[in-house]
């Protein structure tokens, strides 16, 4: 009689076990087949120009771009290079990110990780994140901010805004060392 009993207890248990898995498959099939989750389109060797009028303004190169139509924004998983020119197609900054999202729509482009921007003077900004608005062609963050002048110093924000030239900054909470008579920011 014990043994019919353990028996049936195992043959319980066994089946309370397979039913418990089997809702578990349900579930992981349905999240499998969620397609929004995918991306439509990847594309490799990505260059885009941004003009105005027929005058390149900027440019953007990405190893990948991942397209997610559903959601309505393109990431770049591998990194971003964006390069900005002025009127006669010099090349007035550079901004470099391991990561970045492109919000369709928004007009917005948030450069993420190691995000590294130089211009013409020499300066270089270092933050974890920088956002690019493209309708009023302007960067800005809420994250810390580094700027290393090229004459060596350096210069501590919580946060920062800027024109797409990296000429006229504005940091917040600046702190710093700086030799007597040094200028900030020029």
């Amino acid at each position: 009689m014990k043994i019919v009993r353990s028996w049936v207890f195992a043959c319980l248990m066994i089946s309370v076990i397979l039913q418990s898995c089997e809702n578990d498959l349900r579930d992981v099939e349905k999240i499998s087949a969620d397609n929004s989750l995918l991306p439509v389109d990847k594309s490799y060797g990505v260059e885009v120009i941004y003009s105005d009028s027929a005058i390149v303004k900027a440019k953007m190169l990405a190893p990948q771009v991942d397209r997610y139509k559903d959601k309505k924004y393109d990431e770049m998983v591998k990194g971003v290079t964006l390069i900005f020119y002025d009127e006669n197609q010099k090349e007035t900054s550079r901004i470099v990110s391991d990561y970045a999202i492109r919000r369709e729509g928004e007009g917005l482009v948030e450069l993420r990780k190691n995000v590294v921007a130089t211009n013409t003077k020499g300066d270089v900004y270092k933050s974890d994140e920088l956002i690019w608005d493209e309708k009023q062609r302007k960067f800005y963050s809420n994250k810390m901010v580094q700027i290393t002048q090229k004459n060596g110093n350096v210069l501590f924000g919580t946060g920062f805004e800027s024109d797409e030239t990296f000429k006229k900054s504005r940091i917040f909470n600046a702190t710093g060392n700086f030799p007597s008579g040094a200028g900030l920011m020029q």
